[in-house]
């Protein structure tokens, strides 16, 4: 007991978020606001939340407080995906691996309709259960001239034309292009993002370096094998983040992302992940 209050609090959801993004891959650590997207918020029924949504058209963004609801630890220290590989206290991240995995989102409000929100750009993936809304009000919630510690550092290097160039093998683009037409699937843009920064191993930003000096980096449910030549990097394939085994594995089918994708692709071009375990789990944030 703190206080008069208990050691534990009871929070229950107000509802949950509907985007496009089924893994963490695909929510960027921050919206990026420039690409249309479209997110609904839908309210849980029976609650009288429809009364508590009146007087909130008319605000252009709402802040989101919602849990990261794949995460089941926490760590003191952690290695942001921005910057140089160095481990950071988490209380000074944004990382989702907190003693509360609590998230803080400020989103463009669309409209409301009944008790679905409609939402611009988030950071939040498919199922986030959220716990409470507030209006963003700016002459309070923003402070353009703040501090920002260490991300003032990463942010300035970002700032940098990116150092490396990104190109893709003639088996990449095709592999590429068959994911988009037949299953709506791409991840080049983040891709690149990515390797175009920094394309060195890296723990959080899933990089990790072969024997063979190949390098292989998770897309989500998803993996690209590429190399590095001075300042060009090489996507040389993809391949699927899990092996045939957990793909037909009728205890882990529900929760594999990209599952019918996955199979299909495996058909096509035969993964080498048979007899490893898989490069793409998955937690939140």
């Amino acid at each position: 007991m703190f206080g008069g209050l208990s050691s534990e609090l009871i929070l229950r959801p107000i509802g949950f978020i509907r985007t496009h993004k089924q893994v963490k891959f695909q929510a960027r650590h921050q919206p990026l606001e420039i690409e249309p997207e479209r997110n609904v918020l839908e309210l849980l029924p029976g609650r009288n939340y429809e009364q508590a949504l009146h007087d909130l058209t008319g605000f252009s963004r709402v802040w989101l407080v919602w849990w990261f609801h794949r995460n089941t630890d926490w760590r003191p220290r952690v290695m942001p995906p921005r910057g140089p590989p160095k481990r950071r206290g988490v209380f000074a991240t944004r990382s989702p691996h907190r003693p509360n995995p609590l998230g803080l989102t400020p989103v463009q409000l669309i409209k409301v309709e009944g008790r679905k929100l409609i939402l611009g750009a988030c950071d939040l993936v498919d199922g986030t259960p959220v716990f409470d809304i507030k209006p963003y009000i700016p002459a309070y919630d923003a402070f353009p001239d703040a501090k920002a510690g260490w991300i003032d550092e990463v942010d300035a290097a970002m700032d940098a034309p990116p150092q490396f160039k990104v190109g893709f093998s003639t088996l990449a683009e095709i592999q590429a292009a068959w994911l988009q037409a037949e299953w709506q699937i791409d991840f080049r843009s983040r891709l690149i993002e990515l390797l175009a920064r920094d394309p060195s191993p890296h723990r959080t930003r899933r990089i990790t370096r072969r024997d063979t000096g190949e390098f292989v980096i998770g897309c989500g449910a998803w993996r690209a094998v590429f190399t590095v030549e001075a300042e060009m990097v090489h996507v040389q394939a993809f391949d699927t983040g899990y092996p045939p085994r957990f793909l037909h594995d009728p205890a882990r089918i529900a929760g594999l992302p990209d599952r019918d994708a996955q199979l299909a692709f495996l058909q096509r071009w035969p993964s080498e992940l048979d007899q490893r375990g898989p490069q793409a789990g998955q937690t939140n944030g």
